[in-house]
């Protein structure tokens, strides 16, 4: 699959940014393009309307998380341990994505929550070959969002709330051994 032009790919970086640090609603295509150092004109000719850019994002997150799916899948510690090690992240591409997509979700997109829907529907899909039981399964799945969402908290905060290191992977070991 060839990948975006470049200013194409600047211009999603914009609207992903604005997303994610001032909200869908400020997310509009003039601020985007003065985001992304393009005129207006050269925002149109990749991206129509704010529908468009919503949709290229919505594509953006589907590929991410079609990579991170195949790096599942090539884990040398498996899946599960893949998927509660990886919910710790920080600022990176498949963390932004799926920030700016809830966002839009957050702003009434049915097709950003639907997106939503699906990518946690694939790691699950991915995941169940691995539990021994739908519970198993939900454990897996809670324990990922509860270690992402906790993350974003403990960014700036004076507290730690995600354990790191040593402590994270006690935390994938006791996952593994519960949910095979």
């Amino acid at each position: 699959m060839s990948r975006p032009p470049l200013a194409r790919e600047r211009v999603l970086d914009a609207f992903e940014e604005i997303l994610i640090s001032a909200g869908e609603r400020t997310a509009t295509l003039d601020a985007t393009a003065r985001g992304a150092g393009v005129s207006k004109g050269g925002l149109l000719y990749h991206f129509a309307s704010k529908d468009d850019l919503a949709a290229g994002m919505i594509e953006r997150l589907k590929r991410l998380v079609d990579e991170d799916l195949a790096d599942m899948s090539r884990a040398s510690d498996g899946p599960v341990a893949y998927y509660v090690r990886t919910s710790v992240m920080e600022n990176e591409p498949l963390d932004r994505a799926l920030i700016a997509v809830s966002r839009l979700a957050q702003g009434g997109s049915s097709a950003a929550g639907d997106a939503l829907r699906e990518t946690r529907g694939s790691w699950a899909d991915a995941i169940r070959p691995h539990v021994r039981d739908q519970a198993s399964l939900d454990l897996v799945l809670l324990v990922g969002d509860g270690l992402y969402f906790n993350n974003s908290l403990d960014v700036n905060g004076p507290d730690r709330l995600v354990p790191r290191d040593q402590e994270l992977r006690a935390l994938v070991e006791l996952v593994v051994r519960a949910t095979a």
